[in-house]
């Protein structure tokens, strides 16, 4: 049986609204309660939970093709990117993510977003909770798995607002929003 928020994903990969492309290993939708200007999520369509379920001999090939669609939707969003500059982006895993299946996120460095609203929003991704995409493709060449301390994970998201490009250290999220728009946009 599913839970919910596993429903709730697949419930996304079907909606048009949010699917951006598929191919035969894996689908990209956008993030339905996205936490920056471009914020998306590509999934294996093979049934797997988290990363903690990845296993070298079976999943290695996977998870590159996974970077490797990440890496590819980043080039073309750049591509047309009218900005000056190019935007920043990382592509990674939560440690202990929210929902199921097993998902890579492919989100901006702008943080722009009105759904970005907590702490917890906030270091979900600028923290070592955030576990990059490359760091796991390393991690399961080493050790053919990944293991993790979901202790020390969970206390990442109870640190301390900072931002990720200084060391402005805000109390509250609207503050760190503000600093975000007037020191980094």
């Amino acid at each position: 049986m599913f839970n919910r928020a596993f429903l709730s994903l697949k419930d996304s990969i079907r909606d048009p609204n949010l699917k951006v492309e598929e191919d035969d290993l894996t689908v990209t939708i956008k993030d339905k309660f996205p936490k920056a200007k471009h914020h998306y999520l590509i999934m294996p369509k093979d049934d797997i939970n988290n990363i903690q379920q990845l296993r070298a001999d079976q999943h290695l090939h996977l998870v590159k093709h996974l970077h490797q669609r990440a890496q590819e939707l980043i080039d073309r969003i750049q591509g047309k990117n009218d900005d000056q500059g190019k935007l920043e982006f990382r592509i990674g895993y939560h440690a202990i993510p929210s929902m199921t299946p097993l998902h890579v996120h492919v989100i901006s460095q702008d943080f722009n977003s009105d759904c970005l609203k907590t702490k917890k929003h906030w270091n979900s991704f600028t923290t070592s909770f955030f576990l990059l995409s490359t760091n796991i493709i390393q991690e399961l060449e080493r050790k053919k798995s990944i293991s993790l301390n979901k202790e020390l994970y969970q206390s990442f998201l109870a640190s301390p607002l900072q931002c990720h490009k200084c060391k402005y250290s805000p109390k509250h999220m609207p503050d760190l929003k503000q600093h975000l728009k007037s020191q980094h946009a």
